[in-house]
């Protein structure tokens, strides 16, 4: 396992915020010659620690003006129906992110569509149609202050 010592964190912390930046300015801003700096940066991917890095999109330029956090309780608690629901949902575009959680559901899905209606198609064609599913809340984001 990789050492995390103030350089790195910090290393992580400025590539967290601008994976872009050039190795002569990171060098720059912690105080490491350039050399260093990227030898320290290698290790971190090496190491596994960085795992790649990301565009960010404007979701409105790119036709996303609906997002919701989508609770999903399934009507068996086996393995194999979490195994249908997982691999169903996969393939499912409008999700971006899905998660097993503990409480009072199983799943929480972030779903991206252009507007309410294509929300509605997805709720009712795609989870709908889901023979494991049991119950769905959605929640709908009205707006996000950080992420």
């Amino acid at each position: 396992m990789i050492k995390l010592d103030s350089f790195n964190k910090e290393i992580l912390q400025i590539l967290k915020n601008n994976a872009r930046i050039p190795n002569t300015e990171l060098a720059d801003k912690i105080g490491l010659s350039p050399s260093a700096c990227l030898r320290r940066v290698q290790e971190l991917e090496a190491s596994g620690l960085i795992k790649g890095y990301h565009a960010t999109f404007d979701k409105e330029l790119m036709g996303i003006g609906f997002i919701a956090f989508v609770m999903v309780g399934l009507n068996e608690h086996t393995k194999a129906s979490q195994e249908s629901f997982e691999s169903a949902i996969v393939s499912a575009n409008e999700v971006k992110e899905c998660h097993n959680v503990t409480g009072s559901c199983e799943y929480m899905l972030r779903v991206e569509t252009k507007d309410l209606k294509a929300y509605k198609l997805f709720h009712t064609d795609v989870l709908g149609s889901l023979d494991q599913v049991a119950t769905i809340t959605t929640h709908v984001v009205m707006e996000s202050v950080k992420g």
